[in-house]
């Protein structure tokens, strides 16, 4: 694994994959898979960011098997039409990559169903797509889920009692949250997938403090964290190189399924791919189970 990049990445010609997000980590990730020969959807709220993706794509990457399809995490009917249209066009699928996320809006915001954004979102939002897709990826060759955390996911705590936050709203303890709860799901899925022999590998992976708009969008580019990142962009690691803990985890032969992967400097700010640290609540079983069946719950859906 010593310094891997996306030279190491083997050919991914007849694999199939959907990346959630059009920008940022997402587009280097389809980018990537797509210069490789993989079929690519990438899966997001904008068609105008989805069209500029794929053209852009598609300039580095002349013969590259790539379109786009709309989807709205933040939106449980969208998810579902969207898992409905995909059943309808494909009956297996290689690699899902959960990578769409908001991060930290001032103040708090709810889903079109209700949830508070984040959770709504960076969680229920992959939740339920896994869960729909879950009959094509389980047709599908050597087949992984990757599931983006964040080093947010360090300080954060899962609170049952007020899950969307709406006694109190504070939004880096709120997006602390979702993120360990992507990783939580992401350690479950592999335990159930493991049970119920799914054939599924579960993998989790975060880019470390990667140059992307996630700062720009939510706060707002005028905001605290938004000026932060544009002043000491310097600060920030390239996003394809934030990218590439995702990318290992979706292609390398070495990577194990139930990791964690995210970069190998600065206390993983920055680097090549590596296991990363998991925190130790991330490891609480328990939580992990309640977690799965309160999404159950909360979105309707069941793995099957």
């Amino acid at each position: 694994m010593t310094k891997w990049t996306t030279s190491n990445m083997p050919s991914q010609k007849g694999r199939s994959a959907v990346i959630t997000g059009t920008g940022g980590l997402g587009l280097e990730d389809a980018l990537e898979l797509a210069r490789t020969g993989g079929e690519i959807i990438i899966a997001g709220r904008n068609h105008q960011k989805g069209a500029e993706a794929v053209a852009r794509i598609r300039s580095e990457v002349p013969s590259a098997n790539v379109r786009f399809e709309q989807v709205d995490l933040a939106s449980l009917k969208s998810v579902a039409d969207f898992a409905a249209r995909l059943k309808g066009q494909r009956g297996s699928l290689d690699l899902l990559i959960n990578n769409a996320a908001v991060m930290t809006p001032p103040r708090r915001q709810a889903t079109s169903d209700g949830f508070e954004l984040q959770f709504g979102t960076n969680h229920l939002g992959h939740f339920a797509l896994t869960a729909h897709l879950m009959p094509l990826l389980r047709n599908g060759t050597n087949t992984r889920v990757v599931t983006l955390s964040s080093v947010a996911a360090r300080a954060g705590a899962i609170d049952f009692d007020d899950l969307h936050a709406t006694r109190s709203y504070q939004s880096m303890r709120a997006y602390g949250q979702s993120k360990l709860a992507c990783l939580l799901f992401a350690f479950e899925l592999q335990r159930r997938s493991e049970a119920n022999r799914w054939g599924v590998s579960s993998i989790a992976a975060h880019p470390g403090i990667s140059r992307t708009d996630l700062l720009h969008n939510a706060p707002g580019r005028w905001s605290a964290a938004g000026m932060t990142r544009t002043l000491m962009w310097f600060m920030f690691q390239p996003a394809s190189q934030g990218a590439l803990p995702t990318l290992f985890a979706a292609t390398s032969p070495e990577a194990r399924a139930g990791a964690y992967y995210g970069p190998d400097k600065m206390n993983e700010m920055r680097g090549f791919p590596t296991l990363a640290k998991v925190p130790p609540q991330a490891e609480d079983k328990t939580a992990a189970e309640r977690l799965w069946r309160v999404s159950e719950e909360l979105t309707g859906v069941t793995f099957q």
